[in-house]
Formats: C-alpha cells, sequence, structure tokens
C-alpha cells in the first residue's frame, strides 16, 4: 500500500487562515493556533455587527428627524403619524438626509403633515 502525503494540504490550509489573519496584533497573526482562534471571534462579531450597524444607523436617523421636527414645534410620533396619515412614504434614511441637508424642503413636508 503507498502512503498518502498530506503535508501540502495541510500546509495550504494554515497558510490561507494565517493570510486571513493579517493586521492582527501579536502572536495572533503568525501563530497558528492563536490566529485560529482569533479569526472565529472576527468572524462571529463581524456577522453580529453586520446587524447591529442597520440597528443604529436608524436610531440616527429618528434622532436627527426627531430635532428637526422639535423645531417645526412638532413631535417625531405625531410627524410619523401625519406622515402615514397622509400617504408620504419617504424613509428615515431620506427624512434624516433632508433634515441634515435640506432644512427647508422638510419644512414643507411637516406644513403639509400639521394640516
Amino acid at each position: 500500500m503507498t502512503r498518502v502525503k498530506r503535508g501540502k494540504i495541510a500546509h495550504k490550509r494554515r497558510k490561507r487562515l494565517l493570510k486571513q489573519a493579517k493586521g492582527f496584533r501579536w502572536g495572533r497573526k503568525a501563530k497558528y493556533r492563536l490566529a485560529k482562534d482569533a479569526l472565529y471571534h472576527a468572524w462571529e462579531y463581524a456577522y453580529r455587527d453586520r446587524r447591529t450597524k442597520k440597528r443604529e444607523f436608524r436610531r440616527l436617523w429618528q434622532t436627527q428627524i426627531s430635532a428637526a421636527c422639535r423645531q417645526a414645534k412638532i413631535s417625531y410620533s405625531r410627524f410619523i403619524a401625519g406622515l402615514k396619515k397622509n400617504k408620504v412614504e419617504l424613509d428615515r434614511k431620506i427624512l434624516a438626509t433632508l433634515a441634515r441637508d435640506h432644512p427647508e424642503i422638510l419644512k414643507k413636508i411637516v406644513e403639509k403633515v400639521k394640516s
């Protein structure tokens, strides 16, 4: 029976994993065992935080819209309810951009909602 040499495959696998750990600090960029553990955590955090990022941006947009609404003497909840009632289909990202960059346009939307 011929013997199977597996060094090539194992070396390739380890090399690929160490390449992914490039930029990590201390031994985690050079030592296979530490790099593997660090990468498992990094992938877990990356997956989790891709979802967290969406939540955080939505909160930021709500805060920006709320601040703009307060200046126009209307609460955020009344503003959103008014948008729904008047069938204005603008999402929070667009409203926040308007509040930040084009406050005069948002003011017109608020007047439409108030009436």
